[in-house]
């Protein structure tokens, strides 16, 4: 069945992996579409962390219809076994597919879009609205009508402040020609911004880790580099993750370097360290949990991302209050229940909203919640092409191909570039890790070895006491 909406393509935000890979659904569905980016070309953000390499292999990274129309034009696939670092994930995966030409004269870039709204409507005004176009409008102030609204933009560009109660701490406006967010090119592009100099990380999730690492090979090559790590968690545990025992060899190997860096005094440790308060003065910037201070000449706020739902002000939106997610995709993701980050299979019916037709995928659609892989975000650009082209039995079809959970022994060097069964102490096998541990009942996510994601370890408040040094003893294993 055919409506007037039909007339109008169907409007992706974002060429990034997951926003191209809702654009290869709807060319192999036959589906108009439009795809919208902000930046010069495709996959811009993942670009601006090119120089970080991925934990999980190529074979998690490629949609499934990208492959098919670029098997088709003749492309060669990228070794399976192989850890891509985002710039190759760029240039080897999402540019040559973003060429092809059943893609190329349907993506806009440096087209940003600053509003999602209906047509003539308002978010109060009901009568008529699931049969009106949505109209996005560009900073440019160029309006595009669509049938329906794929939303991928993502999160880079709203990454979390450095203040510990969710606004920034005071001063931290005044003071952020000391900032950077989280990724820095510390060995490469962004060298000279911190080598001789005294560096605090504030973070504790996988963004953080690696600029750790990072910046302790940059203080070994360059004297008077220094390194403080600041966590609000008693504890780095969680940071540390499953070490050996992740199913992810590459992201166990993170955990296991970082803490023998700790251990070895490269990189201090300040563990009940909230932001309160960020003073810039003659030597440098000033970082104080009410109780102690760090002086440093840079700061990585490595504090994670949060969705940006203003752009969407005028849509009707039924968010979950904690996370920003959909409700309904709230209790499959929320890191305050989840064990280990298993996420179950899900699709359209737990991204879908009161707002009829529009939908947020990938990272965007989880929130503030850390645990999202490109292999999920695909999955729902698949299933959600699928409902939007009346394939409801494919579109509810939801299925995950990730690595087993479980426990796997593995060495794998940390800047490795392969998993393969001389690196991983296992025989050849299924999984990411060689032979699958025990795994999870089928249809399972990704173990992250994290217990309950980021807010399960108790947080110390402000209040601590002015004598501590921060180096609590630190706890091991895969679950704090």
């Amino acid at each position: 069945m055919t409506t007037h909406l039909d007339q109008y393509p169907v409007v992706v935000i974002g060429a990034g992996p997951v926003g191209l890979a809702a654009a290869a659904n709807l060319a192999e569905r036959g589906l108009p579409f439009t795809v919208l980016e902000a930046g010069d070309g495709p996959a811009a953000a993942v670009r601006d962390w090119g120089h970080v390499r991925l934990f999980s292999p190529w074979r998690y990274n490629i949609d499934p219809a990208a492959a098919r129309m670029l098997t088709e034009a003749g492309w060669v696939r990228p070794d399976d076994t192989r850890l891509p670092t985002g710039a190759q994930l760029a240039a080897d995966y999402l540019q040559p597919f973003a060429d092809l030409p059943a893609l190329k004269p349907h993506v806009r870039y440096q087209a940003r879009v600053a509003a999602v709204t209906r047509l003539g409507l308002d978010r109060v005004r009901t009568a008529g609205r699931a049969d009106t176009p949505f109209l996005i409008r560009l900073t440019t102030g160029e309006d595009v009508l669509a049938r329906a609204v794929i939303d991928a933009s993502g999160t880079w560009n709203t990454p979390n402040v450095l203040g510990a109660s969710g606004i920034p701490a005071h001063g931290e406006t005044s003071a952020a020609a000391y900032l950077d967010s989280a990724l820095p090119d510390v060995l490469g592009r962004d060298r000279d911004r911190f080598a001789g100099r005294r560096i605090l990380v504030v973070g504790a999730g996988h963004s953080a880790a690696n600029t750790l690492l990072a910046l302790a090979g940059l203080a070994a090559e360059a004297p008077g580099t220094t390194v403080t790590w600041a966590i609000r968690a008693d504890s780095p545990a969680r940071t540390y993750g499953g070490e050996t025992a992740d199913a992810l060899p590459a992201r166990g190997a993170l955990g296991t370097v970082l803490r023998e860096h700790v251990e070895s005094g490269a990189i201090t440790l300040l563990t009940g360290f909230s932001v309160q308060d960020v003073t810039t003065g003659p030597d440098g910037v000033v970082v104080s949990d009410g109780a102690r201070t760090v002086t440093a000449d840079r700061i990585v706020a490595a504090t994670g991302y949060r969705p940006d739902h203003t752009v969407t002000g005028e849509l009707r939106l039924d968010l979950d209050p904690i996370l920003g997610s959909t409700r309904a995709l709230a209790p499959l993701i929320d890191p305050n229940e989840h064990s280990c980050g298993t996420v179950p299979p899900h699709g359209v019916d737990e991204l879908g909203h009161p707002e009829p037709g529009y939908y947020a995928i990938g990272v965007k659609s989880y929130g503030r919640a850390p645990t999202f892989l490109l292999a999920t975000g695909y999955e729902q650009a698949r299933s959600v092409v699928a409902a939007l082209a009346g394939d409801w039995t494919a579109a509810r079809d939801v299925q995950l191909d990730l690595p087993e959970t479980g426990v796997c022994s593995s060495n794998v060097p940390v800047d490795a570039d392969r998993l393969d069964s001389s690196q991983s102490g296992q025989s050849d096998g299924g999984g990411c890790c060689g032979a699958p541990a025990a795994a999870e009942p089928a249809g399972r996510g990704l173990a992250t070895g994290i217990e309950g994601g980021l807010l399960r370890t108790p947080l110390a408040l402000a209040d601590v006491s002015a004598g501590s040094t921060g180096q609590a003893e630190q706890a091991g294993g895969c679950c704090s």
